[in-house]
């Protein structure tokens, strides 16, 4: 196939290179999306229990039953304006990791796509007269596998979009779910 191993062992190695740089560069970024999800953890944890305690103590000191339950509604559309809070930050952590995900995925099959093109074009014209066809069905396959790799592709964007979308809907039916409590409660 190739006329040189030199020519083969310099392909190889600068494949492995790429590859091991995609997997560092992928692992920096779940890294980072787990600092990220974790602050916000930590975050979330912390303010919820200052406002608890806050919260707590002004239960204590009602004065009768309908005080108690004025401030219970009270809190209540706080706390859900925190939940939704909450849901769209963790929900933009989801999307901006999975974002690079199919970057760095869509550039690292571009590129392999690209060596895999030239390694086939370089063997074609080192290859022996009648092999035309066999290398015709090669370059076939691989265009096969790049129209399923962005047919894959879009669908996995498509069911994002569907993801994020079912998120800040049922963040806004939470919304007005609590906001409606929270308005019965206060009459």
């Amino acid at each position: 196939m190739f006329t040189n191993p030199e020519k083969f062992s310099a392909a190889a190695k600068t494949n492995f290179e790429a590859q091991i740089a995609a997997i560092s560069a992928l692992t920096n970024h779940a890294f980072e999306s787990v600092t990220k999800f974790v602050e916000l953890n930590l975050n979330t944890a912390k303010a919820s229990f200052e406002e608890s305690s806050a919260a707590a103590k002004q239960l204590l000191t009602a004065k009768d039953p309908q005080e108690f339950f004025a401030l219970t509604a009270a809190q209540a559309q706080p706390s859900a304006e925190k939940a939704m809070a909450y849901g769209r930050s963790l929900a933009g952590i989801a999307s901006s990791t999975q974002a690079e995900f199919t970057k760095a995925a869509e550039t690292q099959i571009a590129e392999n796509s690209r060596k895999v093109i030239e390694l086939v074009d370089t063997v074609s014209k080192n290859a022996p007269a009648g092999s035309e066809h066999a290398l015709a069905l090669v370059k076939s396959a691989i265009g096969n596998a790049n129209a399923g790799y962005e047919q894959l592709s879009k669908t996995a964007k498509q069911a994002t979009e569907a993801l994020e979308a079912n998120v800040t809907n049922t963040v806004s039916q939470f919304s007005q779910t609590a906001t409606k409590a929270a308005s019965r409660a206060k009459k």
